[in-house]
């Protein structure tokens, strides 16, 4: 790749064409880069697709200067929620696998937004030994340009050249999917997570395929972000199509999702089943119970260390490692439903 040439292409690219691109005001594509939580997420998405298309590259705010520190045996982990109960697995993993080879972990939250996620990475690619990233809005190029400053291992996203670590594969969907078909279920929605999100590609990619070959009607809404504040949307859309199973990108939104067609007199999993990705903290708690693909995310943060511990002792081969997942199956679904006859859902909690 000539990476001189892709930083002229972007050096050439404008906010103002990225917002052109994207249908909406500079000021709000600004918005969508600095605080994105002060615009709606589906314009987020908007913006950062359109900026990934014409390779737009946004230089993060300059860190302040910190003083050197002697070899401090320090590695850190970037997430992109620390609210999210699914990124304390990976964060349980990585800690031990580092300690246990006399490592410490520092942590940085991205907050679900590109800047900070940019600025962490700028300043942890310069600062630390190394570092284990959830990244989901750098690009490619940029991150392939910080492995080659500082070793990097991705988390739940493949990039060439970079090792890797995917905490689920193409055939845990396919579980979900069959799980579905046996159940009888012939009309599924999958609510969808962000369209920059490697691994929402994975699994809509794995669900088209099992769906067409086993003559199931899949359809696609979304993105939503991944969280249980959006499962009232994302449950009045399922539901607008009337299916008889809804696929939450992962267990929040799924959560989210069963929350409020319960709230609305929504029989779950009598009237439709829902189910959801990652298995995280509290999915069994929820009614009586969310069936969910159980990725193996704890598991994950371990393999990441180890894999960054043998980039940082020379180790140059490249490693992409998809960990299988299994089914946890529990109360949320049941036989596909033959009633006609349903509530109407708004999108406003109750």
């Amino acid at each position: 790749m000539d990476v001189e040439r892709d930083d002229a292409v972007a050096a050439r690219v404008r906010l103002e064409d990225v917002a052109r691109a994207a249908g909406v005001a500079a000021s709000t594509a600004s918005r969508a880069f600095t605080r994105p939580d002060r615009v709606n997420f589906q314009t987020v998405e908007r913006v950062m697709d359109a900026a990934a298309r014409l390779g737009y590259r946004r230089e993060p705010p300059r860190a302040a200067a910190v003083a050197p520190t002697p070899a401090s045996r320090a590695v850190n982990l970037l997430v992109q929620d620390l609210a999210n109960p699914f990124f304390a697995d990976l964060l349980k993993g990585a800690v031990s696998q580092a300690r246990s080879a006399g490592f410490l972990v520092t942590l940085g939250d991205a907050e679900e937004s590109a800047t900070m996620e940019r600025t962490h990475l700028e300043r942890l690619t310069g600062d630390a030994n190394g570092v284990v990233a959830a990244a989901r809005w750098t690009s490619d190029a940029e991150l392939r340009e910080m492995a080659r400053r500082r070793p990097l291992v991705l988390f739940n996203r493949e990039v060439a050249g970079i090792s890797s670590v995917v905490a689920g594969d193409a055939d845990s969907s396919r579980h979900l999917i069959e799980h579905l078909h046996a159940l009888g279920h012939r009309k599924i929605v999958y609510c969808a997570g962000p369209h920059n999100a490697w691994s929402n590609v994975l699994r809509q990619t794995a669900q088209d395929d099992v769906a067409q070959a086993l003559g199931i009607e899949l359809i696609t809404t979304g993105p939503f972000k991944p969280l249980i504040g959006q499962g009232a949307a994302a449950a009045a859309l399922a539901w607008a199509r009337r299916p008889t199973a809804i696929i939450g990108y992962n267990d929040q939104l799924a959560v989210g999702i069963l929350r409020h067609l319960i709230s609305n007199g929504v029989d779950v999993p009598g009237d439709v089943s829902v189910v959801g990705y990652d298995n995280t903290y509290g999915s069994d708690f929820v009614h009586s119970g969310l069936t969910c693909v159980d990725a193996p995310v704890e598991q994950a943060g371990r393999a990441a260390v180890d894999l960054l511990l043998a980039r940082m002792a020379g180790e140059r081969a490249v490693h992409q490692l998809r960990l299988a997942s299994g089914l946890q199956v529990r109360g949320s679904t049941g036989p596909a439903s033959t009633s006609s006859s349903a509530p109407v859902l708004s999108a406003v909690p109750r």
